[in-house]
């Protein structure tokens, strides 16, 4: 069954089960409002203390996980605002409410979807969930037997495979120790959006089905219900035979697709920043982009535009504009062309991947330079190592508590853990509190999870005060 542009999107929010009016502000919206719910909570403004790529803090201003969600919910808002225009003028005779969410809604739809896209990563960058995946990979063999023995396999997996995609999801709709349920109470098209990988770690990681949609995993045990409240209200196919495993909202390319964007350009501005990536590299790498535009786009324009400019660093961001504004323009060319594998729920590549050969080969040459040059540089590597001990000993620490609850050790630790994540030492409640241990360490900045490790450890003793 196909999926539909009018069934896609709804104002019906989490922690309602149904809409239960409509929204009378005319000024802000009900997209408008998910994405200021988003901007004003703590777990976004968090971000700012996680590290993207490049170490944090130094002397020169590289970009952040804040930062960075910042520049992908604009470029996410100009490909939803191009991409919401074409499926209006496409079908004008779909009634006012289609008409008004397509022209008018959806780029606030894909920037607040944007905007929470990396809220639920850890600290410590890109190896943050490889470091928590690595614990749970190699435990010693008590932790092992206690975990065996409370938990079942299919949803240890949840921690095995642990996912930011995943936990993003749990961040935006758990209310924690709150009364209210729903959490942020965002929109489900919102929270659809967000959703890459829409099936459960049971299912997920598994790249040899040719799927998108098990490359990783979407959802933990917690939030199933919740995602079956999104798979059933917006109508989303399930995969045949599978069990947890559904098709991809056609929104969720264009999220994927702005982030795709960022970090292509913006791990390599960081990289010029910081001296590792000379200009003449990096307009090597982008310009080619240009050679069959004409006008504004063109590369004799673009050139005359470069040789006006003296400070390098403003070449670079001339370049990251321009680039940026071509890939939003070509991308929504793509997205329209693959419209009924996206209703049928059968395209498997990102946007990115199904652009004319002449583009992804370029785009490739961009991955290859980024993979080898920048993300084994030195100084990324030394934060990921560091993440891989910090993450991996408040694990270990946590846990090692949570099996022996009644040593004073064990209590002083355990009362660290702030009120809203719920510890039980009850058996029956292992997987709830091992999953808390992990929404507390997750949450964590770069900076607080080392001064924490310090602390418990011993190498930093905390002054009275």
């Amino acid at each position: 069954m196909a999926m539909q542009w009018n069934t896609l999107f709804t104002t019906q929010r989490t922690g309602e089960s149904s809409i239960k009016f409509p929204n009378p502000d005319q000024v802000r919206t009900s997209f408008l409002r998910d994405y200021d719910r988003i901007i004003f909570s703590s777990a976004f403004r968090r971000l700012q203390n996680k590290t993207q790529v490049f170490p944090l803090p130094g002397s020169v201003l590289v970009h952040n996980r804040l930062t960075h969600s910042l520049e992908v919910a604009s470029v996410g808002r100009s490909l939803g605002k191009a991409v919401g225009g074409c499926i209006a003028a496409k079908y004008p005779n779909e009634g006012a409410v289609f008409q008004e969410f397509y022209n008018y809604e959806l780029a606030s739809v894909i920037a607040a979807a944007s905007l929470a896209h990396d809220i639920g990563n850890p600290p410590f960058g890109h190896s943050g969930e490889d470091a928590i995946r690595d614990y749970f990979s190699n435990l010693d063999e008590s932790t092992r037997t206690f975990i065996k023995n409370h938990i079942r396999e299919e949803d240890f997996k949840d921690f095995l495979f642990f996912e930011g995609n995943a936990n993003a999801l749990r961040v935006l709709t758990n209310s924690f120790k709150e009364e209210e349920a729903g959490g942020f109470k965002l929109t489900l098209t919102t929270l659809a959006s967000i959703v890459k990988y829409p099936c459960r770690a049971s299912e997920g990681f598994d790249k040899k089905s040719g799927l998108i949609a098990t490359k990783k995993s979407g959802y933990f045990k917690s939030e199933e219900a919740l995602f079956q409240q999104l798979i059933q209200t917006l109508e989303i196919p399930k995969i045949e035979g599978l069990e947890s495993v559904y098709a991809r909202h056609p929104f969720v390319y264009l999220v994927e697709a702005a982030d795709d964007i960022c970090y292509r350009i913006i791990d390599i501005e960081d990289a010029h920043r910081l001296g590792i990536v000379s200009f003449e590299k990096m307009a090597s790498l982008f310009l080619p982009f240009f050679e069959k535009e004409t006008g504004f786009n063109s590369v004799e324009y673009i050139h005359k535009k470069l040789s006006a400019i003296q400070d390098p660093n403003q070449k670079v961001q001339f370049i990251r504009a321009k680039w940026i504004g071509l890939m939003v323009e070509k991308l929504t060319i793509a997205f329209m062309e693959a419209e009924q594998q996206l209703l049928d729920g059968t395209l498997q590549q990102p946007l990115l991947e199904i652009m004319p050969a002449a583009y992804t080969s370029l785009l490739q040459e961009i991955e290859y330079f980024s993979l080898h040059e920048i993300y084994r540089y030195k100084s990324v590597v030394e934060i990921e190592i560091a993440g891989f001990h910090i993450i991996g000993g408040l694990l270990q620490a946590f846990i090692s508590a949570l099996m022996q609850p009644q040593t004073m050790k064990s209590k002083n630790l355990l009362h660290l853990i702030p009120k809203q994540f719920v510890i039980d030492t009850h058996p029956a409640k292992t997987y709830a509190s091992i999953q808390s241990i992990v929404d507390y360490i997750a949450g964590m900045t770069d900076l607080y999870a080392l001064d924490l490790y310090r602390k418990i450890t011993g190498i930093n003793v905390p002054e009275l005060k």
